[in-house]
């Protein structure tokens, strides 16, 4: 049966913060080199925190409220999303709680790696929870209308920082994926993503595993001259 809402770019984060997560739990379950090492200051890490920040920012401010009144009356269903949203909280709490301990020179590797297989484990079971449970309501009651209103959030969310993650977002994502989400951005954007952005990011050791230190900042914004990009709906 097909979807009445593509959610093609929703499975495609879903799929790209799993990605993420499968480094960070590799990084933290041993202790050389050491993980605070690796992780503080790690482009991988920054992606990973701008990303799911973004993500969870649209929902929580465009798609729930969407979905919590088209649901007034079920209240099964309710009970349902703000499952959801308390998972939004603790998820948050637990990157700030990482974030701390990476800033904090005295953190035990023992702590960093308890605090990391948490936020894996947290965010792994709510990915699947929130396709499982969620998803399906989405494509029940959410219109048109709602669903491009998130899609505009969900852009606006990740255009300051669309050098790095749209080429992050596709990474890996398979060849129908990465038509759909470019068929939705402006020429310009395609031909930055194409000719500089995605360049840029191939070459990018973004866990600090095989390049000098140099190496391992963000790479380096584009000019204003072609961004930042008023990019259409990704959603």
């Amino acid at each position: 049966m097909n979807d009445r809402l593509d959610m093609t770019v929703m499975h495609a984060m879903h799929n790209a913060l799993r990605r993420e997560l499968r480094h960070i739990a590799r990084i933290t379950a041993r202790y050389d080199p050491d993980p605070r090492h690796v992780l503080r200051g790690a482009a991988g890490w920054e992606m990973f925190r701008r990303a799911l920040r973004a993500h969870h920012g649209a929902e929580d401010d465009a798609l729930w409220p969407a979905l919590r009144q088209a649901l007034d009356g079920r209240p099964y269903d309710l009970t349902r999303l703000e499952a959801i949203e308390v998972e939004h909280a603790v998820l948050a709490r637990l990157v700030e709680t990482v974030d701390e301990a990476l800033a904090d020179p005295g953190t035990d590797p023992v702590l960093l790696s308890e605090l990391a297989n948490s936020l894996v484990t947290g965010l792994a079971g709510h990915l699947a929870h929130e396709e499982d449970a969620v998803f399906p309501l989405v494509q029940a009651v959410v219109d048109e209308q709602q669903w491009e209103h998130f899609g505009r959030a969900h852009a606006q969310r990740i255009a300051p920082h669309a050098a790095q993650l749209l080429p992050w977002l596709l990474e890996g994502a398979d060849e129908h994926t990465t038509t759909v989400v470019l068929a939705q951005l402006p020429t310009h954007v395609r031909r930055a993503y194409t000719y500089q952005w995605q360049p840029e990011y191939a070459v990018l050791d973004r866990w600090r595993i095989q390049v000098p230190s140099s190496r391992y900042l963000l790479p380096t914004p584009v000019s204003t001259a072609v961004g930042p990009y008023p990019l259409k709906e990704l959603s």
